[in-house]
């Protein structure tokens, strides 16, 4: 029976591999009428960015597997052998691959929240203690490498990641405060400053009214917007 459901797995997981073209397709074709055109632009960039980052999570936990398993199987009693059960290694390396894969998608939730204005980059970067510290304590319970190697690799690869989103999400607030150079500095909870010192007027001195403002532009129409398939009206 083990073999039996072991081809199952592997049929099941090489099919969703090389079908992977066609039911994202599907799914992209099922989720595109529901969204605008910068929805669509941040689609595109969302998966640009995760697809590398679970490959690269994939690859590393492929590198901690071989590691771990190299020093398990040496730390055996000596003189016998240990033997692997198949059906259990395979759903091993897969639950394995999947949760680093899954894990290295953390600095892409850290950039949405910084481009949707939920968390500046100083915010983020005042994380960083709690940040390396989850990464470690995560990294220890899901390598199986009882040594350094596999931890310390795993933990490290998560910092780094972490520190090269608040790198991004900083340029972002450059380029989102440009013009805004007197707001620099101000917390999303402080008041702006204000320049409510008078100015000296003299005694006698005339006050000149200010210019008279000018009349109303006229408005253009406004472009007739496109309906899509979610309008209700």
């Amino acid at each position: 029976a083990d073999g039996f459901i072991l081809k199952l797995k592997l049929a099941l997981w090489i099919g969703l591999i090389i079908g992977a073209p066609v039911w994202l397709f599907q799914l992209w074709a099922f989720i595109a009428p529901g969204l605008h055109r910068h929805e669509r632009k941040w689609a595109y960039v969302f998966v640009a960015i995760a697809a590398p980052l679970f490959a690269a999570g994939a690859v590393l936990a492929y590198l901690v597997v071989d590691k771990g398993l190299a020093f398990l199987l040496e730390a055996g009693v000596t003189g016998t052998d240990t033997q692997l059960e198949v059906t259990r290694y395979i759903s091993f390396v897969t639950n394995m691959i999947l949760l680093f894969g899954v894990a290295f998608e953390f600095p892409l939730i850290l950039l949405m929240l910084n481009f949707t204005g939920v968390a500046s980059a100083r915010r983020l970067l005042s994380w960083w203690r709690v940040v390396i510290f989850v990464s470690f304590a995560f990294a220890a319970v899901a390598t199986p490498d009882p040594g350094p190697f596999g931890m310390t690799l795993l933990a490290a690869s998560l910092s780094l990641l972490y520190f090269v989103a608040v790198g991004v999400a900083f340029i972002n607030d450059k380029r989102r405060g440009r013009g805004k150079e007197i707001y620099a500095g101000v917390g999303d909870d402080e008041v702006s400053p204000l320049d409510t010192t008078p100015e000296p007027v003299e005694a006698g001195a005339r006050v000149e009214a200010s210019d008279p403002i000018d009349a109303p532009e006229p408005i253009t129409a406004p472009t007739p917007i496109e309906r899509r398939y979610d309008d209700m009206t």
